[in-house]
């Protein structure tokens, strides 16, 4: 896996992943930026929502689950110190679909928790303390 990070101005930076894919990472006004886009630590806690989303959503299809939508809230708390890492990261997922199995869903939510999430596995090997739940939406009516 590859990267490049290039400076813009100030305190902003394109990032380019090897796969060509670029995003915008930029700083605070009062860190001599203009929040022109994420801090480096959002697109950390991003990672873990979506990687995590990833497994969830590909262990449900793969145990034939009519899902037909899956978010997940990401709560991330930061030590107050310097560095300021991760101290928690909590996600909540909200999965809808036609006569969704709880059990099934649970159990997607905790192998990907347990076995798949590289993201969340390495912070949680890193001392961050990584906590899962969900809830099961109810069926939207066909209007």
């Amino acid at each position: 896996m590859n990267a490049r990070i290039k400076w813009v101005e100030n305190v902003m930076f394109v990032a380019e992943s090897g796969t060509g894919h670029a995003i915008v990472l930029d700083g605070a006004p009062e860190s001599g930026g203009k929040n022109l886009g994420m801090r480096p630590l959002e697109l950390m806690a991003l990672s873990v929502g979506s990687c995590s989303s990833y497994d969830v959503v590909t262990i449900l299809k793969k145990a034939r689950q009519e899902i037909t939508s899956c978010e997940a809230e990401v709560t991330a708390v930061r030590v107050d110190a310097t560095p300021a890492v991760f101290e928690s990261i909590h996600l909540h997922f909200k999965v809808g679909g036609v006569d969704l199995s709880d059990k099934q869903v649970q159990r997607a939510v905790e192998l990907s928790a347990e076995k798949y999430c590289s993201a969340s596995i390495m912070l949680k090997n890193a001392g961050v303390k990584v906590t899962h739940d969900f809830e099961i939406l109810a069926p939207q009516s066909a209007e």
